[in-house]
């Protein structure tokens, strides 16, 4: 996911995490790299639709789960802003961001998107274990 984040540079990098959910945590085991088809990709990103389709079907036939989605802020924090908030639809699931300053990945966060509709959709911090 950082060599992806860092390839992508100054575009904004994003993928899709994929992997299972327990009792009391959330695993991912699998990291897969999507190409931003945003139009303006050094600012936002989106992943199309039809990739999206793919690895969903891919990971059902792995036996595993989207569990949620990574991107890169290129020369910002690694916190949502108000675009990742209103682009960000997917509720109940993860979103890693990882900061890319000049090139080089640096903070990586992740935060859970929560809510039951639109209008009330928000981001928490969640921690991130790396094993």
């Amino acid at each position: 996911m950082l060599r992806h984040c860092e390839e992508t540079y100054p575009s904004e990098a994003c993928g899709i995490l994929l992997g299972k959910i327990g009792e009391d945590e959330r695993r991912v085991t699998q990291m897969v790299s999507c190409r931003n088809v945003a139009n303006d990709p050094l600012h936002r990103y989106s992943i199309d639709p039809l990739e999206l389709i793919r690895v969903q079907r891919q990971a059902r036939d792995a036996g595993l789960e989207i569990l949620g989605f990574y991107h890169s802020h290129p020369d910002h924090p690694a916190r949502p802003s108000p675009t990742d908030l209103e682009d960000a639809h997917w509720i109940d699931y993860s979103y890693i961001i990882t900061s890319v300053e000049q090139g080089k990945a640096g903070e990586t966060q992740s935060f859970f998107l929560s809510g039951t509709r639109e209008e009330d959709k928000r981001f928490t911090a969640e921690d991130l274990l790396i094993t």
